[in-house]
């Protein structure tokens, strides 16, 4: 994997500017900001469960999030990558879409009919803006544009494949913005090469910047190999790190040579 070496250190903080530059801040377990520019978008931002091993969204943020509060003012779009409890929260992303007008919000099919189950009559108006993705293992990858974004989505089976989880739709985003930096976010994408090798085209037409991988994917052979060989990727940042990894002794060894997220709040700049 070929590791920039030129990022730096970005930590939270109302007054960063986000006029120069792609940059990313982590906002918890699988959450993450990316802007380029001017243009902002999320990733699984919004979600309520912590099982008891992931960390949550501070509430700072979440409450930043939905008012729209700098630096969180501003975001084109919200990507979900799957209907579960620690990456989306149904009624979280209904408030969102009824106090910020102006956001629009990618996810697969599952997560959306959980937000329009509980919108009322009022609120049918604001789905207009809610994009359900309704992909299974095997689809064809779809493509959108919207605004200054390029917008590819495919499914990879959630982890466990294919014993476990199989009925989850796992949606991998792979989002350019303003015709310049391409980011990569998997979700809880299974970490075997199987996945990837029956789309290389899809993979090989873009280089992926960033790759925002779950961190199991730098434990394995085959993650390594994806993120190596199966994709264009310039730097990967692992996340979904449990809370006990904050302590670096707590991780797995294997871990230790690659970059990964374990504090909200922290980021990168290139």
């Amino acid at each position: 994997m070929r590791q920039v070496l030129h990022w730096t250190i970005l930590f939270f903080a109302s007054h960063v500017s986000f006029a120069q530059g792609t940059a990313v801040t982590y906002l918890a377990n699988e959450g993450v900001m990316v802007w380029n520019g001017n243009t902002k978008i999320l990733f699984d931002p919004l979600y309520d469960r912590s099982y008891g091993r992931y960390q949550m969204v501070p509430d700072r943020v979440r409450n930043a999030i939905l008012s729209g509060e700098a630096p969180y003012d501003n975001v084109f779009a919200v990507f979900i990558s799957h209907h579960h409890g620690d990456h989306f929260s149904a009624v979280d992303t209904l408030k969102l879409l009824q106090s910020r007008r102006d956001i629009l919000v990618y996810a697969p099919a599952q997560a959306v009919a959980a937000v329009v189950a509980l919108a009322g009559e009022r609120d049918q108006g604001i789905l207009d803006r809610l994009t359900g993705l309704d992909l299974d293992y095997g689809d064809i990858p779809v493509n959108m544009v919207a605004g200054d974004l390029v917008i590819d989505a495919t499914h990879i089976p959630h982890s466990g494949w294919p014993t476990a989880r199989t009925d989850v739709q796992n949606i991998a985003f792979r989002v350019t913005l303003n015709d310049g930096t391409t980011v990569l976010h998997l979700g809880d994408a299974d970490a075997r090469t199987v996945h990837f090798e029956n789309d290389e085209a899809y993979w090989d037409e873009t280089t992926i910047e960033l790759a925002l991988p779950p961190y199991w994917y730098f434990l394995s052979d085959d993650g390594i190999e994806i993120l190596e060989n199966r994709l264009d990727v310039i730097y990967a940042i692992g996340i979904h790190a449990p809370s006990a990894f904050n302590d670096p002794s707590n991780r797995p060894e294997k871990l230790l040579g690659y970059d990964v997220f374990t504090n909200p709040g922290e980021g990168r700049r290139f």
